[in-house]
């Protein structure tokens, strides 16, 4: 789909498919009756039927696990607000095509499809401390890419970023949709200096300053402080759910890319899973204020979704649980 307007985008996003309970409710029974107590699996338990609710069948599948990692240049990095310069973005880029980053190794281990966008990457984004990031249709245009990028027979979906500075646009935009001081969201990153840090939450506040008459409006908001690689994020996430696909979704770039959808509706995130919490200030905050519990918290702050690919496994292996194990009556043990 090519948006081609905020008000098209606007209403794509309140056109929101509900997910199918029956399977999920019969996905809850069958749990019931497995050789197992009640429960005993916890959070496995209803992954399983969060997979049976939003693919719409009893009996999950993943044979198709699609990770996406959208790559795009922030002009922010203008401000000092990363440890690295802004040329590592596209040669990260080489790098994920090489094969040589920490998402291929977790996507081969996941059994997931890895593919990678760039969104002109060569031409950064406005600095949003002296003008909006992106116009109405550079936004619509990254936007579009991402709702493209996410394919009708996907079972599983995690979308991944890789963008220099885009930690500092991510604090933005959580900041100016859930409030609070600027330099409560601002984290270290790529890990700056103290100096560093400082930099990063002036140039939130100058943002979200410069852009005060915007801070109403989620796509706005979006468009003014974010980056090419969130707004395809948020396209992919609404491509995910008007498809039918379950999202893992990564850490506070990837959560703060996709918040605007729940500021437009508040089941906006309903088939998506936190994957983990990262170690970036701001994300435990973050995923609060979706209403959303991750699922993993291992001090990780790569990015590049990584922490939703290790998450695959997790998922695999509730699954293989709710598909694999016997029913009380088929194993023949008493279930008391």
């Amino acid at each position: 789909m090519s948006f081609k307007s905020l008000d098209e985008l606007r209403s794509s996003c309140a056109a929101l498919p509900a997910g199918n309970e029956q399977a999920a409710a019969a996905a809850l029974a069958r749990q019931a009756i497995l050789t197992k107590p009640q429960g005993s699996l916890g959070r496995l338990e209803e992954i399983a039927a969060w997979l049976a609710k939003w693919q719409g069948r009893e009996m999950p599948r993943l044979d198709k696990v699609q990770v996406v990692i959208f790559a795009g240049s922030h002009g922010v990095t203008a401000q000092g607000v990363s440890a690295f310069p802004a040329e590592v973005t596209h040669q990260m880029v080489a790098n994920f095509a090489g094969g040589g980053a920490a998402i291929n190794q977790l996507s081969r281990i996941a059994g997931a499809e890895l593919s990678v966008v760039p969104l002109e990457v060569e031409r950064p984004t406005g600095d949003f401390t002296q003008e909006v990031a992106m116009n109405e249709a550079d936004f619509l245009s990254a936007v579009s890419a991402g709702y493209e990028a996410v394919r009708e027979d996907t079972d599983l979906a995690c979308f991944g970023e890789m963008g220099i500075g885009n930690t500092t646009t991510a604090a933005a935009i959580a900041s100016a949709l859930f409030g609070g001081e600027p330099a409560s969201w601002v984290g270290r990153g790529t890990g700056v200096d103290d100096a560093g840090l400082q930099r990063k939450a002036v140039a939130v506040e100058k943002g979200l300053v410069r852009h005060k008459d915007v801070l109403e409006h989620p796509l706005r908001i979006a468009a003014a402080l974010g980056g090419r690689e969130l707004a395809a994020i948020m396209g992919a996430t609404l491509a995910a759910r008007h498809r039918n696909v379950p999202v893992l979704l990564d850490g506070f770039v990837c959560t703060a890319a996709a918040a605007p959808l729940h500021k437009l509706d508040p089941n906006g995130l309903a088939h998506v899973l936190a994957a983990h919490v990262s170690a970036e200030a701001g994300h435990h905050r973050l995923l609060e204020a979706l209403g959303l519990k991750p699922l993993l918290d291992l001090g990780m702050r790569l990015g590049e979704g990584s922490g939703a690919c290790l998450a695959v496994n997790v998922v695999r292996s509730a699954l293989a649980c709710h598909a694999g194990m016997a029913s009380f009556a088929e194993a023949g043990v008493s279930d008391g």
